[in-house]
């Protein structure tokens, strides 16, 4: 293994451990906030599938990033995986949860304007309606699934406890799928611009099972947001588990669960094949904010309930670190890039 390599992707590792700091909040961190699962219990779940997510569904949205800026140099893609990495740790310094999906776009056209390319504006027009289509839809989602739970908990005589037993039990399948959606989804956000220098082989287990190259960086990229989620993920928990708003269990279960939804839904590269096949408005492969989705399932119920519980101080103070991911890395990646080139002397983009 080309030991360079790995050192210019270990800005890619640290911002997969960024990622999984701030966004295992967003996965389960409305569980552990209404304390009805332990945290320990929930992050190796999480875990887990944020793995099998990323190795096994992460391929659709890599290519949509790819076509916003092809970073062609080794150097250059470490510093804008290092740039988006370093935006998103300043803001969780700060305990604010903010969008890794923002921040690795403002890197990446930071890279284009230090290169001279051109970025595509059709595909970043894409990315940037997505932004507000993930929490309208997952606003929309969480108000759906709430109403069908009033509805089913009038007409259901189910004992108390039994209710609550079921509940943790919805809490902990909802936040594997949350995991595998967020694996899925946003590892293009973590290794994406290093698929195209990838030196790694395909991996063979028995008959069983076979990795392509790219599926072995995806796992490295998973394995750093696992780390992410088990070492620094508590204070960005603490934001959105109940400061937000506070919420039962069963409204932390319908949040999450609205969340992992719109992240499997800009992920399923079948579900973009069936509605393009069927002649039928297609949903764009873009990583989207899982941030974004949480926000906008909690505003969704806040709303239905009457507003009055919402922490709007806070929703403003992560909104703000929306704007500011994209332009602080942006800025980083465009300012690194001329110290790496000058005074490191490494080449961050080829010259055609």
């Amino acid at each position: 293994m080309d030991l360079g390599y790995l050192f210019f992707l270990s800005s890619g590792l640290f911002l997969g451990w960024s990622l999984g700091a701030n966004d295992a909040a967003n996965i389960f961190g409305t569980a552990v906030g209404s304390k009805m699962v332990r945290f320990k219990y929930i992050a190796a779940i999480a875990s887990v599938f944020v793995v099998l997510g990323a190795v096994f569904g992460g391929s659709g949205t890599s290519e949509t990033l790819e076509s916003l800026g092809a970073v062609d140099a080794l150097a250059g893609a470490f510093m804008v995986a290092l740039s988006a990495a370093l935006a998103v740790y300043m803001m969780i310094r700060t305990g604010v949860t903010v969008s890794t999906s923002q921040a690795i776009v403002g890197a990446i056209i930071g890279w284009n304007l230090y290169a001279g390319r051109s970025t595509d504006l059709g595909t970043l027009a894409q990315i940037v309606s997505t932004w507000t289509m993930c929490p309208l839809i997952s606003g929309a989602m969480a108000i759906f699934f709430y109403l069908c739970s009033k509805k089913i908990q009038k007409c259901s005589s189910m004992h108390l406890l039994m209710r609550d037993q079921m509940t943790r039990i919805g809490l902990i399948a909802t936040a594997a799928i949350g995991a595998y959606a967020l694996g899925a989804n946003n590892i293009a956000n973590v290794v994406g611009v290093f698929i195209q220098s990838c030196p790694f082989k395909a991996v063979h287990f028995g008959d069983v099972l076979a990795l392509s190259p790219i599926q072995v960086l995806f796992l490295l990229g998973a394995l750093a947001i696992s780390v992410g989620i088990w070492t620094y993920s508590h204070k960005v928990i603490k934001t959105v588990g109940n400061n937000l708003m506070r919420m039962s269990p069963m409204v932390a279960l319908i949040i999450v669960l609205s969340q992992a939804t719109v992240l499997l839904l800009f992920s399923s590269v079948s579900l973009h094949n069936w509605l393009e096949q069927s002649s039928l408005p297609t949903i764009p492969l873009v990583p989207v904010s899982s941030t974004q989705a949480i926000i906008g399932a909690i505003l969704g119920i806040g709303l239905i309930k009457g507003g009055r519980n919402i922490r709007w101080g806070i929703i403003g103070k992560i909104v703000l670190g929306w704007v500011l991911a994209p332009l602080m890395a942006m800025l980083i990646c465009f300012i690194c890039l001329f110290f790496l080139e000058n005074v490191f002397n490494q080449t961050v983009f080829l010259r055609g």
